[in-house]
């Protein structure tokens, strides 16, 4: 039987080429009023995830 990636991981996480784990930048889902135009600027995009964390992450992807 074939292992499956959980749905959660694989909603949120994409796995670069190196094996790195990339994820969205957090802070930009409500209340950006209060915050600042330099924190919304530099909260575009993804982020690789710090590598202790991504050890967590990388249990939920079988294929790798």
């Amino acid at each position: 039987m074939k292992l499956k990636t959980k749905s959660s991981a694989k909603k949120r996480f994409k796995l670069t080429g190196s094996g790195l784990v990339k994820m969205a930048q957090c802070g930009k889902r409500h209340n950006m009023r209060k915050r600042s135009s330099k924190m919304l600027r530099n909260a575009r995009g993804t982020t690789v995830m710090h590598a202790s964390d991504a050890k967590k992450v990388r249990n939920n992807f079988f294929h790798v």
